[in-house]
């Protein structure tokens, strides 16, 4: 549905993108996360045709967003980071005017309205003037308006900024409804934005790409945890040494344990599929340290995030 490919946006000497490639399924909710100042907006904006790009193409339902801008632009639904809504108008009477500037037909803006009146629960509050609503139900209307025309492809950027708690919970719980009909791009900076509402995600950093893959296997790819409970040895440090030594350990991480006096829990990164488990327990008794566990573990989110946000720096 979607296809950038090597897209780069220079302003002067600073490049905000540089050589950004990725695709988007139809049907898919795809996150676009990286920390603030990363590339995320300019990448939507460029996508959205809101700007022009020094290098690189970007398809979206198979017509290039340029070639064929008027067509796309009605492919599009956008919601950027601050909704463009008018604060005197009522919502019934924003969403009219955007149907009517996005190229709805005059007989059909009444129906067009009120679906996305209907999809956003917006029913109660549809003669209100937006001024009095709550940032929640503001955000609801800006995601109205992206809808209003019935885009095959949804843009969000930053969709649950400034949201409380109830808010954003609601919130994403709108965009997992509309992933039936809709293809969508949710860029965002929070990690759990992602992992609560996205099948895959694209990390951004720098302006560039560092990381893609659905939400699984980017959790497990060439990253592997297991938790090890021990005793018999006090000394953090000789700990890490020994569990150093064995091939395949990546990282190691010792700390003392909450719940037994006097043991040791190390957190040990590896590659390869728990198959150095045998190792890592053939070493420890060698050197006479009990084992009470020895597990595979979860390795988180933000774990990967700042892995891939640090290697990428490192480099």
């Amino acid at each position: 549905m979607i296809e950038v490919r090597n897209l780069t946006k220079n302003y002067g000497d600073f490049k905000a993108i540089s050589d950004v490639s990725f695709g988007v399924r139809e049907g898919e909710i795809m996150g676009f996360l990286g920390p603030n100042g990363a590339g995320k907006t300019t990448t939507m904006r460029v996508i959205t045709g809101y700007l022009s790009p020094t290098a690189g193409t970007v398809m979206i339902d198979g017509c290039d967003i340029y070639d064929d801008a008027e067509k796309v632009k009605r492919t599009i639904g956008y919601l950027p980071e601050k909704p463009p809504l008018y604060p005197e108008m009522s919502v019934r009477s924003y969403l009219k005017f955007a149907a009517e500037i996005k190229g709805v037909a005059g007989r059909e803006i009444s129906g067009a309205v009120g679906m996305a009146i209907e999809k956003l629960n917006l029913s109660e509050v549809s003669h209100k003037l937006i001024r009095k609503l709550s940032k929640g139900y503001q955000q609801r209307v800006g995601l109205a308006q992206a809808l209003v025309h019935n885009p095959k492809v949804l843009i969000l950027d930053e969709p649950t900024n400034g949201l409380d708690p109830t808010q954003i919970i609601e919130v994403r719980k709108l965009i997992k409804d509309l992933k039936s009909s809709h293809t969508i791009i949710l860029s965002t900076h929070i990690l759990p934005e992602v992992s609560n509402t996205c099948s895959r995600v694209v990390v951004i950093h720098r302006g560039q790409i560092v990381a893609e893959d659905e939400m699984a296997k980017l959790v497990s790819k060439d990253m592997k945890r297991l938790e090890v409970l021990v005793t018999g040895i006090s000394d953090a440090d000789s700990l890490k040494k020994t569990i150093s030594e064995v091939d395949g350990v990546k990282s190691v991480s010792i700390r003392a344990d909450e719940n037994f006096k006097d043991a040791l829990r190390a957190s040990v990164d590896t590659g390869s599929n728990f198959e150095i488990a045998p190792g890592i327990a053939n070493k420890l008794f060698t050197k006479n340290i009990r084992i009470h566990e020895l597990r595979s573990a979860e390795i988180s989110l933000e774990e990967i995030f700042l892995k891939l946000i640090t290697k990428e720096d490192n480099e």
